[in-house]
């Protein structure tokens, strides 16, 4: 694994001991890069399940401003922390040990507000819907945001989730990623 563009490209990255967690493969990374825009001109971004932060790192390496990684394993917390200083982002960054729905409470708190997530998940879970929907009444994400669900390739995902549109799914053998966008007009609907 690696970073593959931006101001921290070629870096190694170093996975996770043991098998509690699957590292998108750099094939998967780049396909999602070039469904999303190679670039960013700034903003924030939510790693959550963030395993390796592998996908945070390359956000920031591209040109998002700040990325914060929730993991529950401190395997995973530990291998971020590694990663972020081996990319050279450490001071873009903040890492926290939390499972995900108190992550989201927490970052709603603080009034955080995110143009990309990244919800990789243990394939087992099923509660991604619920996890988007509880983004969006917590109004972390901002009105034109995008989230990147990486999933098993038998899960179907709904076309719509609250104010997010499916733009485009792609599978990878066993692995699928599936891309939504926030609809502007859904929102201003809804107000």
């Amino acid at each position: 694994m690696r970073v593959i563009s931006g101001t921290a490209k070629g870096r190694s990255l170093k996975a996770v001991p043991g098998t509690s967690t699957r590292p998108t493969t750099d094939k998967v990374k780049e396909a999602i890069f070039s469904m999303i825009g190679p670039y960013f001109d700034g903003g924030q971004v939510l790693d959550l399940f963030a395993g390796t932060g592998g996908l945070g790192i390359e956000a920031l390496s591209r040109g998002m401003d700040k990325a914060v990684f929730i993991d529950i394993e401190k395997k995973s917390i530990d291998t971020i922390g590694h990663n972020v200083e081996i990319a050279r982002l450490k001071d873009q960054v903040e890492i926290y040990r939390t499972d995900a729905a108190r992550a989201l409470k927490v970052l709603a708190k603080r009034a955080e507000k995110f143009q990309l997530v990244f919800l990789d998940p243990p394939y087992r879970m099923k509660g991604i819907a619920e996890l988007m929907m509880t983004m969006e009444e917590q109004a972390i994400v901002e009105p034109d945001a995008t989230i990147v669900v990486e999933h098993d390739a038998k899960d179907v995902l709904l076309e719509t989730i609250g104010s997010f549109k499916q733009l485009r799914r792609a599978d990878y053998g066993d692995t699928a990623v599936t891309i939504f966008k926030r609809d502007n007009a859904s929102i201003e609907h809804s107000n």
